[in-house]
């Protein structure tokens, strides 16, 4: 995992959540309706409760945000790894120890090999 848990804060989970339901809707499922087949978006998002995530995130009461928050760390760790990735590269969340050398963002210093 990138992320520890307690780097989320109310407005990092809610552009996470926000993310996350974009990722699970972009699975989709045959599904034939009246005698055609149609591709419908993933409902998983929903089944995972992100919509009332969401509205708690947004929420204009600390009470709600605190709840949404506690609710988005509850199922972040039981999401699969590929989806936690896809979403934190969606938000350009990244973990500079597994950049590459030449990569920009990398903020690594140069390996000091002692026997050279």
């Amino acid at each position: 995992m990138l992320l520890e848990l307690e780097t989320f804060t109310t407005e990092t989970a809610l552009e996470a959540a926000t993310q996350l339901r974009k990722v699970l809707a972009a699975r989709t499922h045959r599904r034939k309706v009246m005698g055609q087949e149609v591709l419908v978006p993933g409902q998983l998002g929903d089944a995972l409760q992100l919509p009332r995530i969401i509205n708690r995130l947004q929420s204009k009461q600390l009470r709600q945000r605190e709840l949404g928050l506690e609710d988005f760390q509850e199922l972040w760790p039981t999401l699969s790894p590929q989806t936690r990735d896809r979403v934190l590269n969606a938000i350009g969340w990244y973990d500079p120890k597994a950049l590459d050398w030449e990569d920009k963002r990398s903020n690594r210093k140069p390996r000091v090999d002692p026997d050279k």
